[in-house]
């Protein structure tokens, strides 16, 4: 059997070969259309593309996460202006810059829309029409599961946490002056925040980097990408950030484990939630706040 293919040039066959053998059509020659029509063997022959897995590549990542940043801007400062007109109408601009609903506002309206770029990114850019199947969504069966180790691992963390040198005053502090920063921070932090991480982290940067770097690699990576991202709420502090970057571990181990960005997000979720909870009983239902410093 010739390997090579036909040469167009030859005139006459070789010996063993006849006419129909040499103009019998190839894979990249196009058939009549009555002809595909009868030869159901040629079309089951041609192999089907495997889709790209994930569909977004690496320099889809850093777009979003440079839109991200451009995003917190656009937001905090259409809260900004909100504020300063309809309700801070007697402080300036730099006084309400620095009050935390408004802060956490800005951070809402970013990243619902991250959320909807995030959406068009996956099916209209990249054409995968099941957003949640090209994240690796993947609701696990036992959610309950994973809603107990999110809590658990928040106390096994703050005792770790309370032997470690941590800052007494952090600018996450800033955030619990009054009871409606307290539950802004709180309703924020188990809904949107762990969302728009976990999809980020986890749903786009991870399988990323799995794909060009491996799996051991792209954990370590993702997990220390997750705490930069709270470090500079941390004052910067090696212990509490180091108790993120644990977190983050864990997150990312669930979802390379597991094939499941839904699971780290119930882990999520319940580790901030945990958090909220203790601090709410702690102060008497965000009432008495200053107990937090001692």
């Amino acid at each position: 059997m010739n390997s090579f293919p036909e040469d167009p040039t030859r005139a006459n066959p070789a010996d063993g070969e006849s006419t129909e053998q040499l103009h019998a059509p190839s894979a990249s020659t196009p058939l009549p259309p009555d002809q595909i029509q009868g030869s159901p063997d040629i079309l089951a022959a041609v192999p089907a593309e495997a889709p790209r897995d994930p569909a977004w590549s690496g320099l889809d990542v850093v777009r979003l996460a440079v839109l991200t940043v451009v995003a917190l801007f656009v937001g905090v400062f259409v809260v900004l202006f909100v504020a300063r007109y309809g309700v801070y109408t007697h402080s300036s601009i730099g006084e309400i810059a620095r009050v935390p609903l408004v802060i956490v506002g800005g951070q809402a309206l970013a990243y619902v829309l991250i959320l909807g770029y995030m959406y068009v990114l996956v099916t209209r850019e990249r054409h995968r029409p099941d957003f949640f199947t090209a994240i690796h969504w993947n609701w696990p069966s036992s959610p309950s599961v994973y809603v107990v180790v999110g809590a658990v691992l928040s106390v096994v963390l703050q005792l770790l946490a309370s032997r470690l040198p941590i800052p007494k005053n952090l600018p996450i502090d800033t955030f619990f002056r009054t009871p409606a920063e307290a539950w802004a921070l709180t309703i924020f932090g188990v809904t949107l925040a762990p969302l728009m991480e976990e999809f980020f982290f986890r749903g786009f940067l991870y399988p990323v980097l799995a794909r060009t770097i491996g799996l051991s690699a792209a954990v370590f990576i993702t997990a220390c990408a997750f705490a930069l991202l709270h470090a500079s709420q941390l004052s910067n502090s090696w212990g509490p950030v180091l108790v993120i970057f644990l977190v983050g571990m864990v997150l990312t181990l669930v979802r390379a484990r597991k094939n499941s960005v839904a699971a780290g997000l119930l882990i999520h979720v319940a580790y901030n939630g945990t958090i909220s909870t203790l601090m709410f009983f702690a102060t008497d239902g965000f009432r008495h706040l200053e107990k937090l410093n001692q």
